[in-house]
């Protein structure tokens, strides 16, 4: 008798295991995608997975369903370890019902959402699906509605990672985008609200499903993926490297790793990385490469917005989120997605314990009538409402140019930055020199007999009375004009003497972000 209930378990089980069945395993495979349990093996340490649920069936009748159902229900999920770190996992199996969710798979998921939340651990999602499973109608939609609800819920406690590896399309692609971290594979991933044949009808424009929503759509154009892979291989290498920058959750800080990088190397050469014409543009990536542990900067959002830069390194071991302007990209000018990406990451930063450095080289905000009908007035707002609101250890160096409304922008002292240092070529002014020449002295330039010269003397008095650190420093708002050799070891001394920092707020339900 034992043995006969043995043995059906074991038939269970490994019904379950083959999925949607080998025919559909083989289709996948054929597409050169892998299935949910493979992509969930690849992305765990080896055998680590814990399943759970996987003998969960849909159950309705309709349209002849009770002849169709599968142990799992088009999700795989259960929880195992990365580099010995405990997470959650879900996987859509295409090979059920196209990765539909159903009222069962949604309460799978919701499941595992609410043990991440408990526990305090990562949650991640493997996105391969064709959305809301019609043949359950509303069912399926308050699926998608409790899983909304628990990304919300799981929102700054627990960090929330998907990854999209397939396609997602109505409901499938609003979880996604209400988690912390989207990375898509090329040519693999697509996520859109309606599809191309929907557009077609609709408004006569005929698009491809990759260049309506693919990974190079997202990741340049929208801003909705944070990384592009080119294959779930490199996609599950994301993940993983990821990982190893954040927590477990918002109790607790990123790990502090052990490094052979001195905490006091100069590089007398960093002050060369900056061009004599402060109008010529150069690259910031080569001077936070210089600054951090190892040379190695972990870049968040590469491809979207890349005027302004954004992601993590170490700095003696601790890990640091790092927002710098890049002068190679609309001369470090913040725009609407600048503004949108930069805000985004302070706050996942403020929320998961991780301190920010600001390296500053900007003109300003975006000029231009684009521009101002979009609402940079609004988007650029939430760039200062984020650096407000940061509680953790902050850090700004003004490398060049700052000016304007993009000065008090990027990390100011009046924002409560905890230490802002500045380099002898920093320049923090209202107006750069010319501009405000142009502006103050309009009519002695129009009336002068050698304008030219004279301009040029307005500049240099400009520059000697306004822009320039010495003048920033004089009154506090920049607490050290620091030799850029010595970067490195003076942004250590910071973080290590800022790390037991607490900040304590009014007490309110929430603030009112300008959305």
């Amino acid at each position: 008798m034992h043995s006969e209930k043995l043995e059906g378990y074991s038939k269970k089980n490994n019904t379950a295991l083959q999925g949607g069945g080998q025919d559909r395993i083989g289709a996948q495979h054929e597409k050169g995608k892998l299935t949910a349990r493979e992509r969930i093996d690849l992305l765990l340490d080896e055998g680590t997975f814990t399943e759970i649920d996987s003998l969960v069936t849909h159950h309705y009748h309709e349209y002849d369903m009770q002849k169709k159902k599968f142990f799992t229900d088009g999700v795989v999920g259960g929880y195992g370890n990365i580099d010995g770190r405990q997470v959650f996992v879900f996987a859509y199996d295409f090979t059920v019902h196209g990765g539909t969710l159903s009222q069962m798979g949604a309460k799978k998921i919701t499941k595992l959402m609410s043990h991440a939340v408990k526990i305090g651990c990562p949650i991640i999602g493997i996105m391969d699906s064709g959305g809301a499973r019609i043949q359950e109608g509303i069912l399926s939609l308050d699926g998608f509605a409790d899983i909304f609800y628990h990304n919300q819920l799981a929102s700054g406690v627990i960090p929330q990672i998907t990854a999209s590896v397939g396609p997602s399309a109505g409901g499938s692609v609003y979880s996604p985008a209400m988690t912390d971290f989207v990375i898509m594979v090329e040519k693999v991933g697509t996520m859109f609200v309606t599809g191309p044949d929907v557009v077609k009808t609709v408004l006569g424009e005929e698009i491809s499903f990759d260049d309506l929503g693919g990974a190079m759509t997202h990741g340049s154009k929208s801003g909705v993926a944070h990384f592009v892979a080119q294959n779930e291989y490199e996609c599950m290498d994301y993940i993983r490297k990821l990982i190893s920058y954040i927590p477990q959750n918002n109790t607790e800080s990123p790990q502090r790793t052990k490094t052979d990088d001195d905490p006091n190397r100069l590089d007398h050469n960093l002050i060369n990385t900056i061009p004599e014409n402060p109008l010529q543009p150069y690259d910031m990536k080569e001077i936070i490469h210089s600054i951090v542990d190892d040379h190695e900067f972990f870049e968040i959002h590469e491809l979207f917005a890349p005027n302004i830069i954004v992601g993590y390194a170490r700095m003696n071991g601790q890990v640091v989120g790092i927002v710098a302007n890049q002068p190679m990209h609309l001369a470090g000018a913040l725009d609407i997605d600048s503004s949108n990406k930069a805000a985004r990451f302070i706050r996942f930063c403020d929320s998961f314990n991780i301190p920010l450095v600001t390296l500053v080289d900007t003109p300003g905000y975006m000029p231009g009538s684009n521009q101002e009908h979009n609402g940079i007035i609004r988007h650029g707002s939430k760039l200062l409402y984020a650096y407000c609101e940061a509680t953790v250890p902050r850090i700004t160096l003004v490398i060049g140019k700052a000016y304007g409304g993009a000065y008090i922008a990027m990390g100011s002292k009046n924002l409560r930055t905890d230490i802002n240092y500045a380099w002898p070529t920093a320049r923090c002014a209202v107006l750069g020199g010319e501009a405000a020449v142009k502006i103050m002295y309009r009519k002695d330039l129009r009336d002068s007999k050698d304008a030219e010269s004279l301009k040029k003397q307005l500049i240099d008095e400009f520059v000697e009375k306004f822009e320039n650190p010495y003048v920033a420093a004089s009154h506090g708002t920049v607490d050290s004009v620091i030799d850029p050799a010595q970067t490195r070891p003076m942004l250590i001394k910071a973080l290590e003497m800022l790390e037991h920092k607490r900040t304590r707020h009014l007490p309110r339900k929430h603030g009112n972000i300008n959305l």
